[in-house]
């Protein structure tokens, strides 16, 4: 995906800052960038960050989106700024730096921190519902915990967009409306694809019902 893609692609590029959404995998935060900036979902909010920042920066999304901020050196010389997002150059440069290290690509991303993301969405679900939901949980700490655990087993809270919680075990619940359709939508982070499937299927099903 686009935030596995993207960090590799900023590393070839020797970008010092990032700016990411909120939901981007948080292997990102584990590498040795300067300055990792989270944003709200959508790359209007990536770009504006990036303009914020200035200098050698990039932004990137899951969906695969790179936004290029600078001039940078690539492999065969230079790389104009690029303030609108491409598909090809993360593409292209995770390839290469495969290449250039004589492995494959499936080693590449293995040499990554093992952090896994996986989302989905409830269909029909008004914004206004969505945004009560959230405050709900936020006011009611029986709700929380039934959702997330109780305090000792919560790392921290994030509302920048929606409700991002990271538990002690690194795992992440996202729960955010959507902009632009009737949904409600929960993106997970855990160390394993297995373990990100189940606690997605879980969240979801605990929505449902509530």
């Amino acid at each position: 995906s686009g935030d596995v893609l993207g960090p590799l692609t900023a590393s070839l590029l020797n970008a010092d800052a990032i700016c990411t959404p909120i939901s981007s995998n948080s292997l990102v935060d584990q590498l040795n960038f300067e300055n990792v900036n989270r944003t709200k979902i959508g790359s209007p909010y990536v770009i504006a960050a990036m303009q914020e920042v200035g200098g050698a920066v990039v932004g990137y999304e899951a969906n695969g989106g790179f936004i290029l901020g600078y001039d940078a050196s690539g492999p065969d010389g230079q790389l104009a700024p690029l303030i609108t997002r491409d598909c090809v150059l993360p593409i292209l440069g995770s390839l290469f730096l495969a290449k250039h290290k004589g492995i494959t690509l499936s080693e590449l991303v293995g040499s990554l921190p093992s952090r896994v993301t996986a989302s989905d969405r409830l269909s029909n679900i008004p914004s206004d519902w969505s945004r009560n939901f959230i405050d709900r949980l936020l006011e009611d700490r029986v709700l929380f915990s039934q959702f997330f655990g109780d305090g000792e087993h919560i790392k921290s809270i994030d509302v920048l967009d929606g409700l991002r919680v990271t538990r002690a075990d690194s795992t992440i619940i996202h729960f955010r409306p959507s902009g632009n359709a009737p949904e409600f939508r929960c993106y997970v982070e855990a160390h394993s694809m297995e373990a990100a499937e189940v606690l997605l299927e879980s969240s979801l099903r605990k929505i449902k019902i509530c």
